[in-house]
């Protein structure tokens, strides 16, 4: 099997308060800043999982963004490295819709297990969850609440759209969770890259609800894309700004480039 890059985290493993990182996995850059202690901030409830595979062209993700304790957010991180071999079986597969079904039927699975819900049951609080598969020219996001995934490519900010998923709130998984409800709610989809350069960025909301709100709107993160060409630089960039307003929230972002070959979708009269 061809190598594997990868990292895991969760905040109680190490807060970053005051101490931003940020590194690279293979061709994926993870950015972590716990907060500012002059602000109040003592502790760092985020999380992340990171894997890819640059054999292969893919990368698989998970940004998680917990409240009250990082418990919740180690429990998901736990149980999909506990599935790990299987998972990563899902994401050998060729490129068809199968994979990004059979993707959604395991996550769902992981969650829906008995053995994850009673860990959930006896934790205290609660995380967001967002998950992002890329592989060949398409992206697959699987999202519990309010962490954001956003497709950058002029194309399509031409056309004002940024972001793949819109933010959900009231959604968790832990101790308050969706998947003890007689209906669990998350949100699914797939996107098509367009031909060129896309750039992936998935984010907790401690970006995007910093004091004096620099990265509130989409286009302030894009505007930023295009000062730099390295993502290390991007990250590096947006957490001097929202250090130096003095933010408070913990803040994580896994960030890649995606050079697409071949021409996306267009319409018949195009």
């Amino acid at each position: 099997m061809s190598e594997i890059k990868e990292l895991h985290w969760v905040g109680n493993q190490g807060s970053f308060v005051d101490d931003p990182d940020i590194k690279k996995v293979g061709n994926v850059v993870v950015g972590r800043y716990g907060g500012n202690s002059h602000a109040g901030q003592y502790k760092n409830e985020d999380g992340c999982l990171v894997w890819c595979n640059e054999e292969e062209e893919w990368e698989f993700t998970i940004v998680l963004d917990a409240h009250n304790t990082a418990e919740s957010a180690e429990i998901v991180v736990e149980a999909f490295l506990t599935e790990k071999a299987t998972i990563l079986e899902i994401l050998a597969l060729a490129v068809d819709e199968n994979v990004c079904k059979k993707l959604e039927q395991k996550v769902v699975a992981i969650f829906q297990s008995d053995e994850f819900l009673e860990k959930c049951r006896t934790c205290i609080g609660e995380t967001a969850v967002l998950v992002v598969f890329r592989k060949d020219k398409y992206v697959w996001w699987f999202s519990v609440g309010d962490c954001v995934l956003y497709l950058f490519h002029q194309e399509l900010v031409d056309l004002g759209q940024y972001a793949l998923n819109q933010r959900q709130f009231y959604q968790w998984v832990g101790q308050v969770n969706t998947f003890e409800e007689a209906v669990a709610c998350y949100s699914t989809g797939t996107s098509e890259l367009r031909k060129g350069v896309n750039r992936i960025f998935v984010t907790t909301d401690g970006l995007l609800e910093c004091p004096g709100e620099p990265y509130g709107k989409a286009e302030d993160m894009y505007d930023t894309f295009l000062h730099f060409s390295e993502g290390v630089e991007v990250v590096k960039s947006m957490f001097d700004r929202i250090i130096d307003n003095n933010v408070r929230d913990s803040t994580t972002v896994v960030t890649w480039e995606v050079d697409v070959k071949k021409t996306g979708t267009l319409a018949s009269n195009q």
